[in-house]
């Protein structure tokens, strides 16, 4: 648990040290975020509600290139929550060329209904952006990683452990492309390799509804190939949600 606390804190304040320095480099400033929101509630002989939550932040400046990424996710039926995720990601991508890059990602999640109370993982390693255009960007990053697990009290007692740790590779494919001047598809693939095999697919169509405002709809996929026992390994979320960009 130390060495995550260590290099988590490392990771974390790299994109803002980073800053101070990155003047000399070059002059320019860049700054877009998105933020996404989802609501659903029925009344009557159903009752249930849904909520879903996104920002989405990159900053450049000079050869940095910072994301800060934040998702909430809760729903309710007749009264008794069913679903409750948070989920934060800080990303520094430092820029050798146009297409190369050197990247430190360290993300904490909070799932209670897959049997652990919070996830943790850090990762660092190479980028590479195989097509980087106005219109379509497929990068791929690979590195090693750490990873520290945090079982509920219950799974904890079952299990007889309540912390589980390893190293893992980590792994990402980002594929965007615009469908036409108001529409944009996206494919994202994320997997940490250790003791079990981890990964989330989300797929999303993004349309353009005015200025910038925006409907979003996404397919998102999660896979443990060990889940903790009377789980299942694989998770799906499909939400139609406004995106504000800014």
């Amino acid at each position: 648990m130390k060495k995550l606390l260590t290099a988590t804190a490392i990771l974390m304040a790299a994109p803002f040290a980073a800053h101070a320095g990155a003047d000399f480099v070059k002059g320019d400033r860049t700054f877009a975020a998105d933020a996404e929101l989802g609501a659903t509630v029925t009344t009557g002989n159903t009752e249930t509600t849904s909520l879903k939550g996104r920002l989405d932040m990159k900053h450049e400046l000079g050869n940095w290139e910072n994301q800060y990424l934040l998702e909430a996710l809760y729903k309710e039926d007749s009264g008794e929550e069913t679903g409750k995720r948070y989920y934060g990601l800080v990303q520094g991508n430092y820029k050798f060329s146009d297409v190369n890059y050197m990247f430190a990602n360290a993300n904490h999640e909070i799932d209670p209904f897959t049997g652990f109370d919070s996830k943790s993982t850090i990762s660092a390693g190479y980028g590479h952006k195989f097509v980087d255009t106005e219109k379509t960007t497929f990068a791929v990053e690979v590195g090693p990683g750490f990873q520290y697990k945090r079982l509920d009290d219950e799974s904890a007692a079952e299990a007889g452990y309540d912390t589980e740790e390893s190293w893992v590779a980590h792994g990402v494919m980002n594929f965007e492309t615009e469908i036409t001047d108001n529409s944009k598809f996206k494919q994202l693939f994320v997997a940490d390799y250790g003791e079990s095999l981890e990964g989330r697919s989300e797929t999303s169509i993004t349309a353009n509804i005015v200025g910038a405002l925006a409907m979003k709809f996404a397919v998102i996929v999660r896979y443990n190939s060990e889940p903790l026992d009377n789980k299942k390994s694989t998770d799906t979320e499909t939400n139609m949600t406004l995106l504000y960009s800014f």
